[in-house]
């Protein structure tokens, strides 16, 4: 049976401090990420922590990305839902994954809706 949505969860690491403490530009690379995917953006909202750190999502018509950040450890945690053939949420990880200038990310691949066990796929981008 073909799957409902496709989640993507990446741990991104060795990404740059200034990139993943910055608001507008997590922000502004999460929805362009959505809009390189093809995905139809509906709304986002983001949130900067003090110290540091920002949590945010995309809701797109086809579900969603969200993002939580801790820029003293140059890392992200990244999920991208996409639902239907339309969108592939491995194009919106892969341009996060430049933008957040990665070193290394390790991905995981849960295909959703499938109506019995979930479906895992591992890749490294």
């Amino acid at each position: 049976m073909q799957a409902l949505g496709r989640h993507v969860l990446a741990e991104v690491f060795g990404c740059e401090f200034d990139i993943l403490n910055d608001l507008k530009r997590v922000e502004q690379i999460m929805v362009n990420a959505a809009l390189e995917a093809g995905a139809e953006v509906r709304e986002f909202v983001f949130h900067k922590f003090s110290p540091q750190g920002v949590s945010g999502v995309v809701v797109i018509s086809e579900s969603h990305l969200a993002i939580h950040t801790w820029p003293e450890l140059g890392y992200a945690a990244v999920d991208v839902f996409t639902c239907g053939d339309k969108v592939n949420p491995w194009d919106a990880c892969r341009y996060l994954t430049k933008h957040f200038r990665a070193k290394k990310v390790d991905a995981t691949e849960i295909q959703r809706g499938t109506m019995g066990p979930p479906h895992r796929i591992a890749a490294n981008l």
